[in-house]
C-alpha cells in the first residue's frame, strides 16, 4: 500500500521547509531509515528519513522549492501501484503540485535561471584546512553527485560537469575516468542585469529576529578599550604546550563567562513580567556564512578550561560553516560574542541576539604608539562594544560588567589559576 511522505517537523520553530537536495530518483528503492531529502529550515539544513521501505513512485516537490508542515513531498508503495487517486487528493487539497514527466525526467539536467547555490557552503578558513576539501566544497555538483565522489575517492576538480552552468550531477560521476583531464571551462561574460536571488528559511528567520530585536529591545552601546599586550604572550606560551590551537577569540569567550558569573544582571533575559538570571553561562559564538550569521553554543563556558573552549568552538564553527549544526546546538545561550577583528574591523556594533540581554562586538587587535611612564612606546590594544537590552541592564552594569572583563583580559593568568 502506498505511503506519504510529508514534510516533517525539524525544529520547534519551523513552518515550513525547503527542498534543498533529493538523494533519490524516481524509481529507487529505499529502506526504512534511509536519507531521501535534505530541507533547509529556519535554522538548519537537516536530512529527511523515511520510516517504510519501498519504491519511490513519485516526487512532487522540486528542489528549492518552499513546502509547509504537513505537505505531501513524495510518495513510496510497491512497483507499478496505481497512486492517481492519492496524487488526486493532494492536487484538490492545496498540496505539492505534481512535476511533469519531462521535469521527471530532467532531474539533475535543471535549466532554471536563478539555481539554487546552497549547495556550495562557504568555508570562512580554507589556509587551516589544506587537505583540498574546501576546493571540492566549491565547486558546483548536486549533493548526489558529491556524495557518490566522496565514497568512490574522486576529486570533484578532475570532473568535467554536464549540468547547467557546468555543474556535476549524477552521469558525471557515474561516466567518469581518472585518465579524463579536466577541460577549462570558458570565461563568463561580465552581466550587467540584476540577479533576484531567493530568500533562505535562515535569512527570513535572521531577519525577522533581529527586527524584532532592534525594534522591541531599547539597545544602548558602551566601548572599552583593552590592552592585550598580556594576552598576546600568553597565547603564544599557551598554544607551546596546548593539545589544540587557541585563538584570540577563544580566550574573549573564557573572559567574558568568566565575567558572566561575577555580573548576572547581564546573564539575563527579559521575559515580560519578569527577567530570568539564568543559572547557566553558555556563550555562543556569532559565525558568518552564505545566508547570514548562526550562533552555536559553548554550554556552562565559565565551567570549561582554555583548551576544551578551543575544541568545542572550531567544531562548532566548522559544523556552522558546513551548514551542519543542530538546532538544540544553536539554543540556550544567555551571551553572545561576535567577532570581526580577523576582517581588519576596529569597531561596531552588533545587535542582540534574543533572548539574550547583551552581546559583545569585538574588533581587531591594533598595533599603536601608546604613553607609557611618559614615554611613547609600540602597544596592542583592542575594543569592544557591548550593545545591551536597557529593559535588563543599567548603564553602571554594563559598565562594571566590561571594566572586569578589561581586567580579566588584561591579566589573563587569573582566569586559570
Amino acid at each position: 500500500m502506498a505511503v506519504k511522505v510529508e514534510m516533517p517537523k525539524l525544529s520547534d520553530t519551523m513552518e515550513e521547509g525547503v527542498i534543498a537536495a533529493w538523494n533519490v530518483e524516481e524509481g529507487d528503492t529505499v529502506e526504512s531509515g534511509d536519507v531521501i531529502a535534505e530541507v533547509e529550515t529556519d535554522k538548519a539544513t537537516m536530512e529527511v528519513e523515511v520510516f517504510d521501505a519501498g519504491t519511490i513512485l513519485k516526487i512532487l516537490v522540486d528542489e528549492g522549492d518552499a513546502v509547509p508542515l504537513g505537505g505531501l513531498i513524495a510518495v513510496i508503495g510497491e512497483e507499478g501501484e496505481d497512486i492517481s487517486d492519492m496524487l488526486e487528493q493532494a492536487k484538490s487539497s492545496g498540496g505539492a503540485d505534481h512535476k511533469s514527466s519531462e521535469k521527471d525526467k530532467a532531474d539533475d539536467q535543471k535549466t532554471e535561471q536563478d539555481e539554487d547555490e546552497s549547495f556550495d557552503p562557504v568555508f570562512g578558513d580554507l589556509e587551516e584546512k589544506g587537505n583540498g576539501q574546501a576546493d571540492d566544497r566549491r565547486i558546483k555538483a548536486s549533493p548526489l553527485a558529491r556524495k557518490m565522489a566522496e565514497e568512490q575517492g574522486i576529486k570533484l576538480a578532475n570532473v568535467e560537469g554536464s549540468g547547467p552552468h557546468g555543474r556535476i550531477i549524477k552521469r558525471d560521476i557515474e561516466s567518469y575516468e581518472p585518465s579524463q583531464v579536466p577541460v577549462a571551462a570558458p570565461a563568463a561574460p561580465v552581466s550587467h542585469e540584476d540577479k533576484e536571488h531567493r530568500v533562505s528559511q535562515m535569512r527570513k528567520t535572521i531577519a525577522r529576529r533581529l527586527s524584532e530585536s532592534k525594534f522591541s529591545s531599547p539597545h544602548f552601546y558602551e566601548t572599552i578599550e583593552i590592552d592585550m599586550s598580556a594576552v598576546w604572550d600568553a597565547r603564544k606560551q599557551l598554544n607551546e604546550i596546548s593539545e589544540s590551537k587557541i585563538s584570540f577569540n577563544d580566550i574573549v569567550v573564557k573572559a567574558c563567562a568568566t565575567a558572566l558569573r561575577q555580573h548576572p544582571q547581564v546573564n539575563s533575559s527579559w521575559h515580560g513580567d519578569k527577567i530570568v538570571e539564568h543559572g547557566d553561562v553558555n556563550v555562543a559564538v556569532a559565525v558568518g556564512i552564505d545566508e547570514g550569521l548562526l550562533t552555536p553554543v559553548i554550554e556552562n563556558t565559565d565551567q570549561k578550561g582554555l583548551q576544551q573552549i578551543a575544541v568545542e568552538g572550531k567544531e562548532l564553527i566548522e559544523k556552522a560553516q558546513n551548514r551542519d549544526l543542530q538546532p538544540e546546538q544553536m539554543e540556550g545561550s544567555t551571551f553572545t560574542v561576535s567577532n570581526l577583528g580577523m576582517f581588519g574591523i576596529e569597531e561596531f556594533t552588533a545587535i542582540i541576539n534574543p533572548p539574550n540581554a547583551s552581546i559583545l562586538a569585538v574588533g581587531a587587535i591594533r598595533e599603536v604608539p601608546v604613553v607609557e611612564d611618559g614615554e611613547v612606546v609600540p602597544g596592542k590594544r583592542m575594543k569592544v562594544t557591548l550593545s545591551s537590552d536597557h529593559r535588563i541592564v543599567d548603564g553602571v552594569v554594563a559598565a562594571k560588567f566590561l571594566n572586569t572583563l578589561k581586567r580579566l583580559l588584561e591579566n589573563p593568568l587569573g582566569m586559570v589559576l
